[in-house]
């Protein structure tokens, strides 16, 4: 009996093993998609930037269901069935035709089903073609069918992350500082701060001296640079997981380094300083420190979370005492 019971335990411990794919399978369920529908005039690069903007929001909004599947893309009814359409559920291609919808049947069952995967790729990609195939026609389809000039701004970010890095295994992160430098830090999320009038403190404060090695912490596009009176000379990265990372109260950037540029975890992209607090070129108000501050955009608004315990993983990874 003690036999049978093991024997019994090891096959359901294998069978829900088998159930939980890898990290690195997801992955590869997703690009299987995205090169499926791609073609000479579509790169896949853009069908995974629409779906990763849509897996970004559905974790971080209450209203978004999470969506059974390979993919993360969830069409709303209008679009899927089309306007008119008295029939919001419709997968029936002549109605959904004749209503100037847009669903489609990807794997040829004969039905336009918003919960295949297939069925919802087609759809992306012939929507897509339909309004050219280069960026600008990828931007207009965007705006219009999202209407945020913000959202389109992030999958377009996207887009140009992964067609960088040619991959979706973009998970690996980096300490914005050197270990190698002496620096300090806590949590300083939240603490009040006067200057320019009182406010919360949005970020981490990591000490350390003028010129140390400003690190980018993730893959992303540099979207702002340049001199702001609370920050001084700070720089703006945007990554593929909707999160914008502030790096400020720099001394001066790296050459070479410009707006536009996609970055990697340990692009050095700037110095330690101690500018901001006042009119461009201001300095010396404080001890230098990098502050380093994380946006979460939803497709509606944009707002700032404590970076503080991502900071600890990623130096506990690079110290090498816990693997991201």
């Amino acid at each position: 009996m003690l036999f049978l019971s093991a024997f019994f335990f090891v096959i359901s411990t294998n069978v829900s093993a088998a159930e939980e794919p890898t990290r690195e399978q997801i992955l590869e369920q997703r690009m299987e998609f995205y090169i499926k529908y791609s073609n000479d005039t579509l790169p896949w690069y853009y069908l995974a930037a629409v779906d990763q903007f849509e897996r970004n929001i559905e974790q971080v909004r209450n209203d978004i269901p999470k969506r059974e599947g390979v993919l993360a893309i969830q069409f709303a009814d209008d679009f899927w069935t089309g306007i008119l359409n008295p029939k919001k559920d419709d997968t029936n291609l002549k109605s959904i035709g004749f209503f100037n919808g847009n669903g489609a049947d990807g794997n040829n069952d004969g039905v336009a089903d918003r919960q295949n995967d297939d069925d919802v790729m087609y759809a992306l990609a012939e929507y897509l073609s339909a309004h050219g195939t280069d960026e600008k026609g990828f931007k207009h389809a965007l705006k219009e069918y999202y209407k945020v000039d913000d959202t389109v701004k992030q999958i377009i970010t996207n887009a140009k992350i992964y067609e960088k890095f040619k991959t979706l295994n973009l998970d690996k992160r980096a300490f914005p500082l050197s270990i190698k430098h002496d620096y300090s830090y806590h949590s300083t999320w939240g603490a009040s701060r006067g200057w320019g009038g009182r406010r919360m403190h949005e970020g981490t404060d990591l000490f350390a001296s003028y010129g140390v090695p400003v690190k980018s912490a993730t893959y992303g596009l540099v979207e702002v640079m340049g001199w702001n009176e609370f920050g001084g000379w700070r720089i703006g990265i945007r990554d593929n997981n909707n999160t914008y990372h502030y790096y400020a109260h720099l001394s001066s950037y790296e050459k070479g380094i410009k707006l536009g540029d996609i970055v990697e975890p340990g692009t050095v992209v700037g110095y330690v300083g101690s500018s901001g607090y006042g009119k461009k070129g201001t300095s010396g108000k404080f001890p230098p420190h990098l502050h380093y501050g994380m946006y979460k955009y939803n497709g509606r608004n944009e707002w700032a979370f404590d970076p503080f315990p991502s900071l600890r993983l990623w130096e506990q990874a690079e110290k090498g005492t816990k693997k991201i």
